[in-house]
Order: structure tokens, then C-alpha cells, then sequence
């Protein structure tokens, strides 16, 4: 049954509220929303229209053409919202957390850094891994950070962070194979996911997703196969679909692949980067993946930003440009801002951009890393796939 007590909204100022539009009442106490599969959203709406989509056993809000389709959930409890004494530039506060995990510099380190992702200024630091390591792939729960895989020798380490305190990396449990220059990973609020990367002896490109239940501690689990073996590409997410793009199969590629996160199998294919790289770097909100910089092979760093509609399958759209040219950096993000940061640019690159994912232009800087770095990734508990 679609259906939501009508008790339960009030004005601001309190009392009923005024239900405005063409809607049919089951009784006084709540009302059926229209409902469907995501297929048939209808075209050409008013924003602010709501409906309950079957797929996702949600309602759903349609908030414009840019936006698109919305899911309403409730948001779990967790380290979002700055509090009121946080100051300009600061970046002590307690909103959505952005970590920047270890990196070459050149000499490889076990330090993470972190952000503030709705407050501009300089990272500080948070602590360190469990080693020192790099091209590892990450992915994040509203309240845990994952780190699997990479180099300082060969691992198939997983360890985590808790976003709401500072402190060391905890060992977590291990990947299905050792590996390094993975690609970026992707979670829902349950599963994350590590995918893609290499293992050198012998040499050995990997096409294989790994999946874990990020609330409980534990070795991975084979969830399926990206389209082509891969590695150094880039991860996103919204709430069902898990998106990889990107990346060297030997040479660089432009494909996005997808998975829907609730269940297990092989990725489908999405669609097409605007141009062919590697060592990329991928955010998002609910509704839109960006994907920024990397090597395009011609170009060995671009500054190049593009990005798709999660919900519908179809080509990256250029969306504007990052302050700096650089690949091998680390990108996460809030509900509305994507930050990246890292890179070689073409030395060791400390800048922070942003940009806010609901628009399209050039982004701004935002602040530096604590060290500069590359082959570093990133990860937030604001990511669209919670």
C-alpha cells in the first residue's frame, strides 16, 4: 500500500496544512499517491509532483528538469548539519565529512586527511591507515569510510574509519584478491563495493567487484564482473545503482558501467564518458554523477568535468572545468557540493576544488590538502548513495 498519514504534515506556524492539486482522499487520515515503476514517470510535470515509485518502494518528488526525480527517505541519524558555532574557513565543524585517504608524495604515506565539505578551508588531519599504501579503492557508509586494497606491497587489507571521531584506521577484514590501481568504489547505505585493479605477479587486470555489509566487520564477497578488466577508474553512486566509468583495459577507455546495489551479477552498460581516460576521479548527490580530470592519453591531465543523470541510462554531458589539470586525485561529496583534491598536476598537486553538484560551471577552489599527493582516493558520508 503507497499511502502517508495526512496527520502527519503541518504548516510551519502549525495546523493542517493546505493540499493544493487533484488528489483523491481514502479517508480524513491519509491519501494514495499515483504509483508506477520508474518507466512510467510521467513526462513534462510541474515540479513538486509526487508519486510513489514501485521499483524502489518509495515516494518520489520530481523537483525540475535539471534535478529530475527525487526519492524521499527518511535520512538516518547521523554526522550531517553544521552546528552554529562553526566560523568561516574553518573546517572543525560537524557537517558532511570528506576524508582524503593516503598517497604517493612521492614516497608513500598511511596519513588521511579531512574536509568539511559545506565549509571552505584547508583539510586537517585525521589520523592514519593501518599501513602505508596507494591506488587502493574506497567506499563509505553514513557513519564508516572503507580503504581496500593497494600498494606498500601487494594487500588485500580492508580497514575503516568512523566519521564522527578522529583517530587511526581499524582493520575491517580482507578483498577476495590482492590488488592495487584499483578503480574508485561505490556503496549504497548498506553494501560497498571494491572494484577493478591489478596484481602485478603474475600480471593479472582484474574485472571483478567485491562487496561488503559495511555494519559489520568481514572479509568480501564476490558480487559480480564490470563489463571489461580494468583499473584506475572512477566510482559513483545514488541510492539503487552503483556506477564505474572509466579507466585502462590496456588503454584508456570511456565506458560507464552500472550495477544496482541491492542485488549481486554483472554490470550493464550505461553509456560514454565524453572522452577516453584513466586515473579519474567520480562524486555524487541522489541524481548526478560527476566525474572529474584525469589522463586522456593525448593530454596526461585535463581539468575536464562532465556528468550524467544516475537514473537514466545515456552519455556524460560536459558540465565545466576543474581549477586545475590533474589525474590520480580523490573526489567526494555532500547532497549538493563535489569536492576533489590531489593529483599530479603535473607535480604533486595539494588543491581543493568544489563545485555544486545541481548546477553546471567551472569550479572554484575550495582549500589544500594537509600534504600534496596523488593516487590518493576520497570518500564522504553524504554520498548520493545514502
Amino acid at each position: 500500500m503507497s499511502e502517508f498519514q495526512a496527520s502527519n504534515f503541518k504548516k510551519q506556524n502549525g495546523g493542517a496544512p493546505d493540499l493544493v492539486g487533484k488528489t483523491e482522499f481514502s479517508s480524513h487520515n491519509y491519501f494514495v499517491p499515483p504509483s508506477g515503476d520508474t518507466a512510467s514517470r510521467p513526462q513534462n510535470c510541474a515540479p513538486g509532483t509526487i508519486r510513489f515509485n514501485t521499483d524502489f518502494s518509495a515516494l518520489e518528488i520530481f523537483r525540475g528538469d535539471t534535478i529530475g526525480w527525487h526519492q524521499l527517505r527518511r535520512r538516518p541519524n547521523q554526522y550531517l548539519g553544521g552546528h552554529s558555532g562553526q566560523s568561516a574557513g574553518s573546517n572543525t565543524g560537524t557537517g558532511t565529512r570528506g576524508v582524503f585517504g593516503m598517497r604517493a608524495e612521492p614516497s608513500i604515506t598511511d596519513s588521511i586527511d579531512f574536509i568539511t565539505i559545506s565549509t571552505m578551508g584547508n583539510a586537517l588531519d585525521f589520523g592514519n591507515s593501518t599501513d602505508a599504501r596507494y591506488t587502493y579503492s574506497t567506499c563509505a557508509s553514513s557513519t564508516r569510510g572503507f580503504m581496500g586494497g593497494g600498494f606498500s606491497g601487494l594487500t588485500d587489507t580492508i580497514d575503516f574509519v568512523t566519521f564522527s571521531s578522529t583517530g587511526n584506521a581499524t582493520d575491517f577484514g580482507n578483498l577476495t584478491q590482492s590488488r592495487w590501481v584499483m578503480c574508485q568504489g561505490a556503496a549504497d547505505s548498506t553494501r560497498g563495493m571494491f572494484v577493478g585493479g591489478l596484481n602485478p605477479s603474475p600480471s593479472t587486470t582484474f574485472n571483478i567487484i567485491d562487496y561488503i555489509t559495511m555494519a559489520q566487520t568481514g572479509n568480501a564477497v564476490d558480487f559480480g564482473d564490470i563489463s571489461s578488466t580494468r583499473r584506475m577508474g572512477s566510482g559513483c553512486q545514488s541510492s539503487t545503482r552503483a556506477i564505474f566509468a572509466g579507466g585502462y583495459t590496456p588503454s584508456n577507455t570511456n565506458v560507464i558501467d552500472f550495477v544496482t546495489t541491492s542485488t549481486t551479477g554483472d554490470a550493464a552498460d550505461f553509456g560514454d564518458l565524453d572522452y577516453e581516460q584513466k586515473n579519474g576521479a567520480a562524486a555524487s548527490n541522489a541524481t548526478r554523477g560527476l566525474f572529474f580530470g584525469g589522463n586522456d592519453g593525448g593530454n596526461p591531465y585535463t581539468n575536464n568535468i562532465s556528468f550524467i543523470t544516475i537514473a537514466t541510462k545515456g552519455n556524460a554531458i560536459d558540465f565545466g572545468d576543474a581549477t586545475v589539470s590533474a589525474g590520480g586525485g580523490g573526489a567526494s561529496s555532500s547532497p549538493t557540493r563535489a569536492v576533489r583534491g590531489g593529483g599530479l598536476a603535473p607535480g604533486n598537486s595539494n588543491t581543493i576544488d568544489k563545485v555544486e553538484i545541481p548546477t553546471t560551471g567551472n569550479a572554484v577552489d575550495f582549500g589544500n590538502l594537509v600534504e600534496a599527493g596523488h593516487n590518493l582516493q576520497a570518500f564522504s558520508n553524504g554520498h548520493g548513495g545514502l
